[in-house]
């Protein structure tokens, strides 16, 4: 349980499984890289005494496991996954996920499920997620559902779909627990990791920018971003973070000629941030092909 939430023990409360990083077969690297690596990735639990909702379901076989292993330890009836958005690495392992908690019910709002659906193509499969993570996509993906309206019930509480447009891909949400100040980010916000700014233009960056704006009027007390530095906490300082890295990409954007030249100026900025070899440069390479 996040130390944020109190004492009050008729509140829901949330707690979040990070997945380490894995390694992806990139069509190229960046000048020094010898290997690339996925960002781990973060699924969030909400729960009150019998109830839970997951959030997010991973992508490989294996991650999926872990995850389901983990929500078991919890002692839940698994209502619901909630998906935030059609990238494949939040959803993929619903199928596994579901071998586990077959009664669960797997929900997205219906831009979402458009979104799944391109990514579940045999096209995007072949050129993408498989050509990146060989074996070890599941063969069995679960579409989700269309959500009705734009609220999950917990035990009697609200959690509220917000959606944010284009963040780091289209289509995307989070998802807005008011009782207890809570918003899962999605992918709208990353917390020490390097944004993947590649299905971007300028547009779609102030278009998430706006989203971040979005999320901060909810005033939240704790913000999980989808990918995430392991050992940090979920502050909503990151919604800040976030902001500033698009601002200084599109800033440096305009001012460099390649794409090795503006990797390098914003790992001159964030020398720290997690994944840099595949975030950062396929972000680069979009913007300066």
């Amino acid at each position: 349980m996040n130390t944020l939430q109190g004492l009050n023990p008729e509140a829901l409360k949330w707690e979040v499984f990070v997945t380490p990083g894995i390694p992806i077969i990139a069509r190229d690297r960046p000048a020094g890289v010898q290997e690339t690596y996925f960002q781990a990735m973060a699924a969030t639990l909400i729960y009150g005494k019998r109830d839970a909702v997951l959030v997010d379901a991973f992508m490989t076989v294996e991650q999926a496991s872990a995850l389901a292993n983990w929500v078991t330890s919890k002692n839940k009836n698994l209502t619901t996954i909630y998906i935030t958005h059609g990238h494949g690495d939040h959803w993929f392992g619903v199928g596994t996920l579901l071998e586990r908690f077959p009664n669960a019910g797997i929900v997205a709002t219906p831009n979402t499920v458009q979104v799944m659906r391109q990514n579940a193509s045999p096209e995007a499969l072949r050129t993408a997620w498989g050509a990146a993570f060989p074996g070890q996509i599941p063969e069995n993906l679960v579409i989700a559902k269309e959500l009705e309206g734009d609220v999950i019930k917990l035990e009697g509480r609200e959690l509220r779909v917000v959606e944010l447009g284009h963040t780091d891909t289209d289509h995307t949400t989070c998802l807005h627990v008011p009782s207890i100040g809570l918003v899962v980010a999605g992918d709208a916000a990353y917390n020490d990791v390097h944004l993947y700014l590649a299905e971007s233009n300028v547009r779609n960056r102030q278009e998430w920018i706006a989203a971040l704006r979005k999320i901060e009027s909810l005033e939240p007390r704790a913000v999980v971003a989808s990918h995430k530095r392991p050992e940090n906490d979920d502050n909503p300082r990151i919604i800040e973070e976030t902001r500033n890295y698009i601002r200084d990409f599109d800033r440096l954007a305009e001012t460099t000629t390649t794409a090795q030249e503006l990797y390098d100026k914003m790992l001159e900025l964030y020398p720290s941030r997690i994944n840099p070899g595949w975030a950062l440069w396929s972000s680069a390479r979009a913007v300066k092909p």
